[in-house]
């Protein structure tokens, strides 16, 4: 089994599956289908230029090629915090306060 190209690793449906679907949604054929699906207005009817297909590993060495030509800035997301002084008697007396978290009442369980 030829593993380079990714057609022959590709599971696709059968085509007796492509048949059973086919009469399920009563098309005599994927043209049909096509037809039925897309609007005329959209559909492209030039043929297309692509390149000969490349083996998958001859794409991924491609792949490498181009992504070396990114060039890689600093970032400075994230650095405009500065650290804070917090007095401690605010950090007791108002955020870790258990007045605010505990049930004092029986129905009230949750954050106030």
């Amino acid at each position: 089994m030829n593993t380079e190209s990714f057609e022959r690793r590709h599971i696709g449906p059968t085509d007796k599956e492509i048949e059973k679907m086919l009469n399920q949604i009563k098309a005599t054929s994927i043209d049909e289908l096509i037809d039925q699906t897309i609007p005329e207005s959209i559909r492209n009817r030039k043929e297309m230029r692509l390149d000969p297909p490349m083996s998958e590993s001859d794409y991924l060495m491609h792949l490498k090629k181009i992504s070396s030509l990114n060039k890689v800035y600093k970032t400075y997301i994230g650095m405009g915090y500065n650290r804070s002084y917090l007095p401690a008697v605010i950090q007791r007396n108002i955020l870790e306060n258990p007045g605010w978290y505990t049930a004092y009442t029986p129905y009230q369980a949750e954050i106030a």
